[in-house]
């Protein structure tokens, strides 16, 4: 299993999506996040108990926006909730890879913003990572989230540096370009990697 990584708003969803047009299974920490978090699931309760119903949507849903500006704003906070969804998530993604194992898939990415700082790059047997430069990053989350500056810095400086991250990267795919630059990049790894021609 490959790991595919990078900062916030630094386009990994976008090479996901790359890759599964090429051929590649997909499993996203994201989803995994939202399943496992949903009511009756363990770590909803325990993230209720950790946080109060002040994060509750009146369906008794988890407001992840809610959730997401309280966890953000304080690093223990935030420590605290990766400590309960983290290993929910790993063995929720254990689960599915070895599902596709015995179906006999080739190629599966694990696609985790937080898959370094989460310590789980021994689930993976190498890791890709998705790289913007600073400026771009900022720019692009401010788009995407309709955010003000200082929110944004404020996101990316809970993660570790991309700089930092870039290193951990067997494959470094370069995001900063637009999406055609992008794609024929993913078309070459790809084809360098495994042969496999869509």
């Amino acid at each position: 299993m490959i790991g595919l990584t990078g900062g916030i708003a630094s386009g990994k969803s976008t090479v996901a999506g790359i890759l599964e047009k090429l051929g590649a299974v997909i499993i996203d920490a994201d989803l995994l996040a939202r399943e496992v978090v949903a009511p009756g699931e363990p770590a909803f309760k325990a993230i209720v108990e950790a946080f109060g119903d002040g994060i509750l949507n009146p369906d008794r849903t988890i407001n992840r926006e809610a959730l997401s500006r309280l966890v953000f704003a304080d690093p223990e906070a935030r420590k605290r909730l990766e400590s309960i969804t983290h290993p929910a998530i790993g063995r929720r993604s254990e689960n599915r890879l070895a599902e596709f194992r015995q179906r006999g898939v080739p190629v599966v990415f694990y696609v985790a913003p937080l898959l370094i700082e989460a310590g789980a790059t021994s689930r993976v047997d190498e890791i890709w990572v998705v790289y913007l430069d600073g400026e771009t990053q900022l720019r692009r989350l401010m788009d995407r989230d309709r955010s003000s500056r200082e929110e944004a810095l404020r996101k990316i400086a809970a993660q570790m540096p991309m700089a930092e991250k870039k290193k951990f990267g067997k494959v470094v795919i370069d995001n900063c370009g637009t999406l055609a630059e992008t794609e024929r990049q993913v078309r070459e790894i790809w084809e360098r990697e495994f042969g496999l021609k869509d």
